[in-house]
């Protein structure tokens, strides 16, 4: 694996506040074949297409998924229009989904509202080119699947490289240190999560790419903190379950700010992505 064969091209979301390097797509661009992670929304195949281009990637081999929420995967059917040689590897429980996403997308509204009005609505995928395997074709790559963010969710390892999108949560980039948070699942189950980080630990990867956001090293670390968060967490919601409900957001705030030395940092985060992560 050589990492120069790597790219991050971020997926920005001008209409929403503070989505800036925090939706990504990331292209394996190797000589034997190409595969893109996690396209992205519909609002964003535009910008994806273009950047692919300008990048002269004339053929995609494979759409790989990490999970099918939408500013993931929304834009899969898109994107194929495109490129319509590629073959999506999807979860086994997403691919009815994204076969048939009228589900899916009334989910989405449901749960995003607006914002999945601005992501757009999700376009099916022909069943043909769209399937699971544990090892695709003859890339090296290795998919596992690590339910806890999503029970559809998966994680592609290439190399020493782990493409983990949501199993250890989210990352922001600052100045001197290290933020995250756990990412919000529909459904937590802690044993479950634990489980798919603890598969991920056992893998003892040099690098991971977290979908929000960026390529981090040593994957090692940035999974331990992930599972340590989940467990403070947990921890948390328990010390504050007594809280008046007006005032149990900003006590688990400020019992969190004083016990996770990483979600702390929240206060360095640049004023736009603070509103977002709100």
């Amino acid at each position: 694996m050589n990492l120069n064969n790597i790219h991050c091209i971020d997926l920005d979301q001008p209409k929403l506040e503070g989505f800036r390097r925090f939706i990504s797509a990331w292209l394996i661009n190797e000589q034997q074949f190409t595969a893109l992670v996690d396209p992205g929304p519909l609002s964003t195949i535009p910008l994806l297409v273009n950047s692919l281009r300008e990048m002269g990637v004339e053929r995609l081999d494979y759409i790989l998924l990490t999970h099918i929420h939408i500013d993931h995967a929304g834009g899969a059917g898109e994107l194929l229009k495109c490129y319509p040689e590629a073959q999506v590897v999807c979860h086994p429980d997403g691919i009815r989904h994204m076969v048939a996403p009228e589900k899916l997308w009334q989910g989405s509204l449901k749960v995003l509202g607006e914002m999945a009005e601005i992501y757009g609505k999700i376009i099916a995928v022909p069943k043909l080119q769209i399937g699971f395997e544990e090892h695709v074709g003859s890339t090296g790559i290795e998919v596992y699947k690590t339910p806890g963010h999503a029970s559809h969710h998966l994680c592609f390892k290439f190399d020493k490289l782990l493409f983990g999108g949501e199993v250890c949560g989210v990352h922001s980039e600052i100045d001197g240190g290290i933020y995250m948070r756990p990412a919000t699942p529909p459904r937590f189950m802690l044993d479950v999560a634990l489980k798919s980080i603890d598969r991920m630990l056992a893998l003892e990867l040099d690098y991971l790419v977290i979908a929000h956001h960026g390529l981090v090293a040593p994957a090692k670390t940035y999974l331990n903190i992930g599972r340590k968060q989940l467990l403070l967490w947990v921890e948390a919601v328990a010390a504050t379950s007594g809280i008046a409900a007006d005032a149990r957001e900003q006590t688990l705030f400020n019992w969190l700010c004083k016990r996770d030395e990483n979600f702390k940092n929240i206060t360095k985060l640049d004023n736009d992505t603070r509103c977002r992560l709100k």
